[in-house]
Parts: C-alpha cells; sequence; structure tokens
C-alpha cells in the first residue's frame, strides 16, 4: 500500500493544471447544443475529444449513438495489466450542453471560453466539460506517472445526456460497461464525494374530455378540471411520501413537480372554448426506499378514479423514462480509494454529498450494475444558468483527485496469478 500511495502523489503531482485549463477552454469554445433543426450535435465536440486523445497516443473510438451523435471511447492500460486479473476504471461524461439562450443577456459570450481571475467561463465550462477535461488531464498523467499499472483506464465522453440519455445507453449496448470494475461519473458536484443521487420518473397525463362554448360549460366536460383535481391528488402524495421517507441526509426529499401544463394538447387556445383535452407533465425525483412501480400504479389509480367519477371523461398516464435512484456502498473499493486519495490530493478530509439529479451513471448503475461515484468540478447549482462558470483551480483538483484514486483502485484490485 505504501509504494501504491507513493505512486498515486506521484500521478497526482504529474497533473498539469495548464494543460487541463486550456483543454476546457477550447472544448467550451464548440457549440455542442443539440439543434437537429440547424443540423446542429455533439459531432465537431466528439472530434475534438478524440483528437485529444490520439494526441495522448490512444485510439478512440467514434461511434453514433443516434444520426450525426458519436460517443467516443479510448482506453488506456498499464504494461502489467491482464484482463483477467485486474481491475478497469471508467471515467465518465458528456459531451452535449443546454441551450445559452440569449446570448445577449450573457456578461461574456457564451461560447468564447473566457477566462478571468482563474475561472473559466461558458456554456458547459461546469456541466460538464470541464470535468470532461480533468478526466483526460488524469489519465495523461496516470499513463506518465505509471506506466507498469496493473490495471486499465477507460474515458467515455458521450452524447446525449441532457436528452434520453442515449449515449450512455448505446455506450452499455454496445458492451463498453462489460468489464468495468467501477466508474467515476465526471460530473459537477464541487468535488463532493457522491454516494448517492435521485432518480427520476418522466410521466404524461392526458386529459380528455367534451369540448364546449365557455359560456355553456355545462354542455361538454372539461378536462382542464380534471387535471385540477389530478394534480390535487399528486400533491397529497408528495406529502405523503414526503412523510414516510424524511428527508435524506444527501439528497433532501423526494418531489413530484408539475412541469408542463398545456390545454388543448395541440392546436389554439381560445378564451371562450372549452378544450376537448388537456396535457399535464409530471418530473418526479425519487430517493431511495421509493419504488417507481408503486408511485406509477399510485398516478394511475387517481387516472382511474377520475375516469369513473365523471361521465364521458377519460383520463390516460403514461411513464416514458424511469430512471431510479442509485446508492454505491461505502465499503465499495471505489468508495475507499477516492476517500484515501482525497486527503493526501486535497489536504482535506473527504467531502460527501448527493447528486440531485440522474445522470449517465443512474443506467451505468441500474442497467450494467457498474458501482459508481459521482464527483467533480464546478458548483452544483451553476449549471444551465446564465453566465456559467467553473474555478480552473477546482478543474485541476479534481484530475489530481481522479489520477491518484485511479492508481490506487487498480493497484489494488491487482491479484496474484
Amino acid at each position: 500500500m505504501r509504494d501504491a500511495l507513493t505512486l498515486a502523489r506521484r500521478a497526482a503531482e504529474a497533473v498539469d493544471p495548464e494543460y487541463v485549463a486550456l483543454l476546457a477552454q477550447r472544448f467550451v469554445q464548440i457549440r455542442s447544443v443539440y439543434e437537429p433543426e440547424q443540423g446542429n450535435t455533439e459531432a465537431e465536440a466528439a472530434r475534438f475529444v478524440a483528437g485529444a486523445l490520439r494526441e495522448l497516443g490512444l485510439a478512440p473510438t467514434l461511434e453514433d449513438a443516434a444520426p450525426g451523435r458519436p460517443n467516443v471511447v479510448a482506453d488506456w492500460q498499464g504494461s502489467a495489466f491482464d484482463p483477467a486479473r485486474h481491475r478497469t476504471l471508467l471515467l465518465e461524461g458528456h459531451s452535449d450542453v443546454v441551450t445559452e439562450g440569449d446570448p445577449e443577456l450573457w456578461r461574456h459570450p457564451p461560447f468564447a471560453g473566457v477566462i478571468e481571475n482563474a475561472r473559466l467561463y461558458g456554456r458547459g465550462s461546469c456541466d460538464m466539460k470541464a470535468g470532461v477535461a480533468a478526466a483526460i488531464g488524469a489519465l495523461k498523467a496516470v499513463k506518465e506517472a505509471a506506466p507498469e499499472l496493473p490495471g486499465r483506464l477507460r474515458l467515455g465522453v458521450v452524447a446525449d445526456e441532457e436528452g434520453m440519455m442515449l449515449g450512455v445507453k448505446h455506450f452499455i449496448a454496445r458492451g463498453w460497461a462489460e468489464g468495468v470494475s467501477g466508474a467515476i461519473i465526471c460530473e459537477p458536484e464541487e468535488n463532493e464525494l457522491c454516494l448517492f443521487q435521485k432518480g427520476a420518473l418522466r410521466v404524461r397525463a392526458r386529459f380528455f374530455g367534451v369540448m364546449a362554448h365557455g359560456a355553456m360549460p355545462y354542455a361538454g366536460v372539461n378536462p382542464i378540471a380534471a387535471l385540477g383535481s389530478f394534480l390535487e391528488r399528486v400533491k397529497g402524495l408528495e406529502r405523503s411520501e414526503q412523510a414516510r421517507l424524511g428527508a435524506h441526509e444527501h439528497l433532501g426529499l423526494p418531489w413530484l413537480t408539475p412541469t408542463i401544463v398545456r390545454a388543448p394538447m395541440t392546436g389554439e387556445a381560445q378564451n371562450n372554448v372549452m378544450p376537448e383535452s388537456a396535457l399535464l407533465a409530471l418530473d418526479i425525483r425519487t430517493v431511495p426506499g421509493q419504488a417507481h412501480g408503486a408511485l406509477l400504479s399510485e398516478l394511475e389509480r387517481f387516472a382511474a378514479e377520475l375516469t369513473s367519477e365523471t361521465p364521458k371523461l377519460r383520463v390516460e398516464v403514461e411513464c416514458f423514462e424511469s430512471r431510479p435512484a442509485t446508492e454505491t456502498p461505502p465499503d465499495d473499493p471505489l468508495v475507499k480509494a477516492l476517500e484515501l486519495a482525497y486527503p493526501q490530493v486535497l489536504g482535506v478530509a473527504p467531502r460527501y454529498g448527493g447528486v440531485p439529479g440522474a445522470t449517465d451513471g443512474t443506467f451505468l448503475h441500474a442497467w450494467a450494475g457498474v458501482p459508481i461515484v459521482t464527483v467533480g468540478p464546478g458548483v452544483r447549482t451553476v449549471p444551465h444558468q446564465r453566465d456559467e462558470w467553473v474555478d480552473l483551480e477546482e478543474v485541476a483538483a479534481a484530475a489530481r483527485l481522479y489520477a491518484a484514486a485511479a492508481v490506487l483502485y487498480l493497484s489494488e484490485g491487482a491479484s496474484s496469478p
């Protein structure tokens, strides 16, 4: 273990903060907002990542998760690596970013990649191009400092994390998660070790009534009134779940949040027309201890009650995405490696947190059974905001943490033949 600690410190010290900062800056300068109508995808960002990896002597693979939306995967392995005996650690991130909105409202142009007072500004700087740059910087450092490491590092930079997570789903389907012993998800979590992340349940409820004149509502069936009754039941379910579970130490309370209300579902709304349809979207964020199937059954029960109570009314509930909450045991070897590296690299005791939203790690954990820890640079409330930024010292610290933890994790995973 003493030799592993020495090698871990050497790998952390080999991180080049200027390299990492420049990589993050150049990455931010690529506008990787997914806008299919304009033909914009993550393709240019993926090519940039692949080019950076080729400069390190790696042979990245680019695979389309969807047309024009490539994932990038690359492996580096120490000269002593034996896939039958040694671990593989995945460093994972995504290349897409959310829209910048009106660029005129930004202090700096959103894709200029301005560095000011040791902060990198721009859309995607925090979420999460700085985290990807830190992962690449860590891989470079490990490659230089520990060439005989008995393990393999895999870098996965996937598309569409901000959407339906098609990138990580494709990554798993193509077999890239097979043989992966653990994964560090490099999302912006203030460099806290996050062993928990909330789940997400995405639901649409559709209400079908009978159109009528607004002056004669008795001649029809108002789907908006039914939607209101449904919402009251949803609020009651939220209160009961919060009372049952309380606030999770790192994730807080579960929430059932209405995010879209539309009536009619399609077409023009008119003030003097009671529509024949209405739509409600729910963004449900869950914590460990909540079964998504049970929650969905409750929502379907609400729909059935309303349908039976009101003649000529029909209510339908559709779940179009289910991302379960995840929890990694504190005694997992990846957790232990990060905890051991933390004070060695950052000079303080490990800090812990929880991920308020789902990440690609959700599917790596739930579908592929890979133990995950989410830890990366950036204030967790900054993503998706105007004037997004990340502290470059924190980015360098993340790269050093990844490098040291990788050495410790892969060294500890070595076994004799």
